[in-house]
């Protein structure tokens, strides 16, 4: 029988304004190809296209596909088989589970949860950061300060820089637990409070304490890091109660 998902690979993986250029950020492929997984467009035991492949529809580097993989792996959403190739590994069960906690979370209640989840996340980022991710982190920063009037690219952007705080852990649980987190923020009720509080200033503000957190963390400042994550979420969460009065 064919393949009839091929037509829909082909536009789930090429299609969209500016992938040109975003394509050619490791965590906004990662992104995407997380989603074509945990949407069920690709299913458990599916083999992901080829490195060289991926790496001509994202307009990118085969480097830079082999991070994204990396990233996936770890994520335990698949599995690459010496001289098989790459294959989906993920359960229908845990997807189910995890779209069902998003579509029930406020976005009061995620800032509730970062609120105690992010600081001690920052903590370990302190302490257990390498020079290679504190890098990632001041890329993924200066792309932010380009942001300044496109809030889905802040938006996407801004959850990379938290993710990469995830994985500057070293702790696997930690990383985990922000990536359901980070599922909740891609949800229709997080995008109707975006187009609400994510004007220019606000967004300048935001990559303000972005700027402080990152040069905390870079001079291994772990009280000063602590409390900026701290304002910063506080900051999200008193924008979040202003957007929700209106």
């Amino acid at each position: 029988m064919a393949d009839t998902r091929a037509p829909v690979q082909e536009s789930r993986l090429t299609a969209g304004p500016g992938l040109a250029e975003d394509g050619r950020h490791v965590g906004y492929i990662t992104a995407q190809l997380r989603e074509a997984i945990r949407s069920g467009f690709y299913v458990n035991g599916d083999q992901l296209p080829a490195e060289r492949e991926l790496a001509e529809r994202f307009d990118t580097a085969r480097s830079t596909i082999r991070k994204v993989l990396f990233n996936l792996e770890t994520d335990g959403l698949i599995e690459r088989r010496v001289g098989s190739g790459t294959f989906v590994k993920c359960e229908d069960m845990a997807i189910n589970a995890a779209l069902d906690i998003v579509s029930r979370v406020s976005p009061l209640e995620l800032i509730e949860a970062r609120m105690a989840v992010e600081p001690y996340m920052t903590r370990l980022a302190v302490l257990n950061a390498t020079a290679n991710e504190i890098k990632m982190l001041g890329s993924i920063l200066n792309d932010l300060d380009q942001c300044r009037n496109d809030k889905e690219a802040f938006s996407r952007h801004d959850s990379m820089f938290h993710e990469w705080l995830a994985r500057s852990s070293k702790n696997p649980l930690m990383l985990h637990l922000y990536q359901q987190i980070n599922a909740v923020r891609s949800h229709d009720q997080w995008d109707a409070m975006k187009n609400k509080i994510l004007t220019p200033d606000e967004i300048d503000e935001y990559n303000r304490q972005h700027r402080e957190l990152f040069e905390a963390i870079k001079r291994r400042d772990l009280v000063s890091a602590v409390k900026h994550i701290g304002d910063h979420l506080e900051k999200a969460r008193q924008d979040l109660m202003g957007a929700a009065a209106l």
